[in-house]
């Protein structure tokens, strides 16, 4: 079977951590975390464009970092301090086309490809 985009998420209690990991290959002008429930909107947690500046929700701002490895070409999520309203499906998108900005709050615009990964946080 084919091998989700995203992994890392699961369930854990509030205050745990959890690495969220999306592969992430050719070069993207802007790298994005959000999250997103069915039937609902997607909601930008983390940005990260290619000059390194990073874009945060103010929900996760001093919790989450937002980084890639470019030599495996991976995009990263590290989330601690977890709290329950956290909970959602995460997904990873990206511009490869340089088509724009990359503020969290301009998610909607860009590609995403994966199934999402799951992080439950219990109170």
């Amino acid at each position: 079977q084919v091998q989700p985009v995203e992994s890392g998420g699961g369930s854990v209690q509030a205050g745990g951590t959890l690495r969220l990991s999306c592969a992430i290959s050719g070069h993207a002008y802007c790298m994005a975390w959000f999250r997103q429930a069915p039937g609902k909107e997607r909601k930008g947690v983390a940005t990260l464009d290619e000059d390194g500046s990073t874009d945060y929700s103010d929900s996760v701002k001093g919790r989450f970092t937002i980084s890639k490895d470019d030599a495996k070409d991976i995009l990263y999520l590290q989330m601690n301090n977890l709290k329950p309203e956290d909970t959602d499906m995460y997904y990873c998108a990206a511009d490869f086309h340089g088509l724009g900005a990359c503020p969290v709050n301009g998610v909607n615009r860009l590609r995403a490809w994966g199934q999402g990964t799951m992080v439950n946080v219990s109170s």
